[in-house]
């Protein structure tokens, strides 16, 4: 919490335009301490590698059971859902670039109790996700060294991320360009791969060229029915989670305004063309039905075996890893910064603001220890704890994504009213596409209530979205008091004078 006599910080200042955003922020603000080490190319391979993750890799074969053919479909829907909210957030970004990105937006727009609800339930899905892609990547290690436990690979990759996060954020930065760059190059080599199995053309794969008879056979593009699609269509809505985190660090980019509105309009189609492309060329080459895509290998695994190409296992076992390494950094980087943001705004504990070398130090260190201990829970009460843990987070990034459509709602108007020379990145036929994202995230809801599976982590998250909305609204006017008594107590130190 910034006391009372601390200037404010950037993510508070008023709009004033489109250049004042790249200028530094006032000195001593928790801002303009953060340092500004990202470059354009960190920028742009967060953008694209921030949302490829093992849920891709690994977990799109179960919706491709699910769904069969139709999943190209299904993620075809969800990828232009993600499209619209990461255009309005990218249009909200480049007016007002804040390491607090949605948070401050919602703030802003809303009130600051939205700022608090989406911010610190944010903070909470990444601390978790830290400590599931710890497991996972533990996993995969342990399974080449099984003399080494678990949890000792768990530790190691926890402090690996925590330090680099604590030295610089050109570390962070530097870890996952690296990181999505290897993802990218996996992604594209599959792709190419892929095509040309379909074509026939593989060199040495005496696979033929299947063409579109796994698409229509086999019960047809929908051998499930909508059931079958709705299943894979809740299943690629959170795949593309994780596209939020280069709006939270475009504010500590050299150029944090090009940067976003170039980073935001790039990866969208790319990453859309590597989810969509992906799916298309798996259901073509191998049956939707195939054993192999429930034995839990992933469905590139299981595609590139099925070429019979060498060590395919094994490859894109180090693909995952990639993956979730790089989430864990991304991860621990964007809950820091989330964290120390929302304290920069009175919406936090103080100690977590403070700012070290241009790091929020002890941000990274709580977000790292909060990751930890929910790998512990998953040891000590994988059926009690550690399940609520999941199911709390199973619809945060749908929540988030909500505060975002409504606040740029209100954004754009304010913004064409005041500033409208910041408006570098727009909202495509705004308001109707606005609406139309809100409507989809509603039918998303309704969805989600409607299946078993993900009705109960829809009760768990709103309990949650409620709980802390009830406890942000109390701080907001908790901190409207503080304002008016400090006010009071100012006219009557003048009147005494």
């Amino acid at each position: 919490m910034t006391p009372p006599s601390a200037p404010a910080s950037v993510e508070d200042a008023p709009a004033t335009g489109a250049a004042d955003t790249d200028a530094p922020a006032a000195a001593g603000s928790d801002a303009a301490a953060l340092h500004k080490g990202l470059k354009q190319r960190h920028l742009s391979m967060i953008a694209l590698g921030g949302v490829i993750g093992a849920g891709l890799f690994v977990g799109s074969a179960s919706a491709i059971a699910a769904a069969g053919p139709s999943i190209i479909v299904a993620y075809a829907i969800s990828g232009a859902l993600v499209m619209l909210v990461m255009r309005m957030l990218g249009e909200m970004a480049a007016a007002n670039p804040a390491s607090g990105s949605f948070s401050v937006h919602a703030e802003k727009a809303i009130g600051p109790w939205a700022g608090f609800t989406a911010g610190w339930s944010f903070w909470f899905l990444l601390c978790v996700a830290v400590g599931l892609e710890g497991i996972g990547a533990a996993q995969i290690v342990h399974g080449w060294i099984p003399g080494v436990p678990e949890w000792a690979f768990v530790a190691l990759f926890m402090l690996l991320f925590c330090v680099t996060n604590l030295i610089s954020v050109r570390n962070f930065g530097e870890f996952e360009f690296w990181f999505a760059t290897l993802k990218v190059l996996a992604i594209v080599a599959f792709l190419v791969i892929g095509v040309l199995a379909i074509l026939g053309v593989l060199p040495g794969s005496d696979v033929k060229a299947p063409g579109l008879s796994h698409l229509t056979g086999d019960g047809g593009f929908f051998p499930t029915g909508t059931e079958g699609l709705i299943v894979g269509l809740l299943a690629s809505v959170f795949a593309y989670g994780g596209l939020e985190t280069v709006t939270i660090a475009a504010a500590e980019s050299e150029h944090p305004v090009k940067g976003v509105a170039k980073a935001v309009r790039t990866a969208m189609w790319r990453i859309a063309l590597f989810y969509v492309g992906s799916m298309a060329v798996i259901v073509t080459l191998i049956p939707w039905n195939d054993p192999a895509l429930a034995s839990g290998k992933g469905s590139y695994v299981v595609t590139l075996e099925f070429l019979g190409l060498p060590a395919a296992g094994q490859i894109m076992n180090v693909v995952v890893l990639i993956a979730l390494l790089s989430a864990m950094n991304a991860n621990i980087y964007g809950a820091s910064r989330m964290a120390g943001s929302l304290v920069s705004r009175r919406l936090g504990p103080p100690a977590l603001g403070r700012i070290s070398g241009g790091v929020p130090r002890i941000a990274v260190i709580a977000s790292s220890l909060f990751g930890f201990f929910s790998v512990l829970l998953s040891y000590w009460y994988p059926e009690t704890i550690f399940a609520w843990l999941l199911n709390m987070i199973g619809a945060i990034i749908l929540v988030v994504w909500f505060f975002i459509a409504a606040a740029q709602l209100r954004m754009r108007r304010k913004l064409q009213r005041e500033a409208p020379e910041k408006l570098v990145v727009k909202m495509w036929l705004f308001p109707w596409l606005t609406w139309v994202a809100l409507a989809g995230m509603a039918v998303i809801f309704v969805l989600m209530a409607r299946e078993e599976g993900t009705r109960i982590q829809l009760y768990y998250t709103g309990g949650l979205t409620v709980f802390l909305a009830v406890v942000g609204y109390a701080l907001q006017q908790s901190n409207k008091l503080k304002d008016l008594q400090a006010k009071v107590e100012k006219l009557a130190a003048r009147l005494d004078a």
